[in-house]
């Protein structure tokens, strides 16, 4: 008997059907399994045997094939257990049921229980846009198969479970969140601004980032506070939006990241690599491409602490995926898309030994080193950093004194006016923040008194500006002239902006 269940495979961060086919025939006993499977779904043979054997149901002593189509697709994981432990006792006539709106998904142990399985929210979203009515899964993914609506969730602890439920014997019910996980807010403990000394110019700077998603670059000497003003940013930036939230879920779950104590990722991501991190780490690769740090980091931060000590290949990388919000894995077998729409915020120092331009200690640098060592960085990813700010050495007045900053809940009040600004703008497009704007969109929203045109002309004959920064010194305007709640960009505006360009 033939026997067909539908399971999924994830191709980047989307799903695609897979039609687990079933066909038992006399013969010599033999498990076979087509259709470009990978090593661990040969591996799925071993599993199922025990698996059912263990569930007190019986492996047909007969010749197994099972084909998964398309045969095209690349069949990679142990998500096909489940399909086809089921495929085999429909075959063998073990149990009857319709699955033709039903989506199983899930590893099975060897005693036929059932183990997390990664991509889910990417498989079940493919369900409700195909129309299935029904998905099971494991129980520990109940939650993270619930986020979507319309589609009911059968949770299954067990094979042996699963089998008593297809019987009639007992029913599983569909699966409710206890919790709307949608409403639950996690709490990372990010640094609040208000315990950082001194470094005002440097907060004001996270500001304007955060209201504008713009890419930002700290240089200063060692213990000056950049990295603690950096892992400061997310509690300030504005809070996601469902979309956003299911998109960074989409990408965890895919690389395994996704606890079943935490179904839903509500809050922006801050991913802060090692400047050891290979390639493929960094902006994701493998055989099977998977994500890295750049789209772990989409919708949030990506951190890179001494910034010149990455590999410069690396470094280079990152240009194409901050201009189109996007990153491309190509292998021989295809091309992968990822996105990787984040905020780019580094820390560097200004030579080897960290010192030079401070006031308080002297640099042990030559001239050359110090060249060569800024020289790292090259021109082309700095023409894409929209703000520089110094971060020196703070005093010790300002380290003992009682004076509390402004707290960070005060400025992501700000900012999320500024943002809710930026979504009235840009309610027609894609575009999120000021920092996503073509020169379409510049020449459509970026309207400039003429102090301030006059002052861009000025600057832009006088310091060189290249096309890319001339846009960008215009956005990063647009944000402050968000933060003042004011239409048109004025001289003031514009001001503050050409500051945060790259001084020699």
């Amino acid at each position: 008997m033939l026997a067909k269940v539908m399971s999924c495979a994830v191709i980047g961060l989307e799903g695609a059907i897979i039609e687990v086919e079933v066909d038992i025939s006399p013969g010599l006993p033999s498990f076979t399994i087509v259709g470009l499977p990978d090593t661990a779904v040969q591996e799925a043979r071993e599993r199922v045997r025990a698996a059912i054997r263990n569930s007190g149901c019986t492996f047909p002593a007969k010749r197994i094939t099972v084909n998964l189509a398309p045969a095209h697709l690349k069949k990679a994981g142990p998500a096909y257990d489940l399909p086809i432990a089921v495929g085999i006792l429909q075959s063998s006539e073990q149990i009857a049921a319709d699955f033709s709106k039903t989506l199983i998904l899930g590893e099975l142990s060897l005693d036929g229980g059932l183990r997390h399985t990664n991509g889910i929210l990417s498989m079940v979203a493919l369900a409700k846009e195909k129309g299935l009515l029904e998905v099971l899964v494991p129980a520990d993914d109940a939650n993270e198969a619930a986020l979507l609506d319309e589609t009911r969730v059968i949770p299954c602890i067990s094979l042996a479970q699963l089998v008593s439920h297809l019987r009639g014997e007992i029913t599983i019910p569909e699966h409710h969140p206890d919790k709307n996980w949608r409403d639950v807010t996690l709490d990372f403990s990010h640094i609040d601004l208000a315990h950082i000394k001194g470094q005002e110019h440097a907060k004001r700077a996270l500001e304007i980032a955060a209201a504008g998603g713009h890419n930002m670059l700290m240089s200063g000497p060692p213990g000056s506070g950049k990295t603690m003003l950096a892992r400061s940013l997310p509690s300030i930036l504005p809070t996601m939006t469902l979309p956003e939230a299911l998109e960074v879920t989409k990408i965890y779950s895919i690389s395994g990241l996704l606890s079943s104590d935490t179904p839903l990722l509500n809050q922006r991501p801050f991913r802060s690599p090692h400047y050891t991190i290979s390639h493929a780490g960094l902006v994701g690769g493998g055989h099977i491409p998977h994500p890295g740090e750049i789209s772990l980091s989409h919708r949030g931060v990506l951190f890179l602490d001494e910034f010149p000590e990455f590999n410069r290949i690396s470094l280079e990388s990152l240009r194409q995926p901050i201009e189109d919000k996007i990153v491309t894995i190509s292998r021989a077998q295809g091309s992968l898309t990822f996105p990787s729409n984040f905020m780019l915020v580094a820390a560097m120092n200004p030579c080897p030994c960290g010192y030079y331009g401070d006031m308080a200690k002297e640099c042990k640098c030559s001239n050359s080193e110090i060249s060569r060592y800024q020289k790292r960085i090259s021109g082309p990813l700095l023409d894409r950093i929209d703000i520089f700010i110094e971060v020196p050495r703070v005093d010790y007045e300002k380290l003992t004194g009682d004076a509390i900053g402004e707290s960070s809940e005060k400025v992501q009040a700000r900012v999320e006016t500024a943002r809710q600004l930026q979504q009235k703008r840009f309610h027609d497009s894609k575009i999120v923040c000021n920092n996503e704007m073509t020169p379409i969109e510049v020449k459509q929203f970026c309207q400039m008194d003429s102090a301030a045109q006059t002052l861009l002309r000025t600057a832009m004959k006088q310091l060189h500006f290249t096309a890319r920064t001339f846009h960008r010194i215009i956005k990063l305007s647009r944000t402050i002239a968000d933060l003042d709640s004011t239409d048109i960009i004025r001289a003031n505006h514009l001001a503050e902006a050409l500051q945060y360009r790259k001084r020699n």
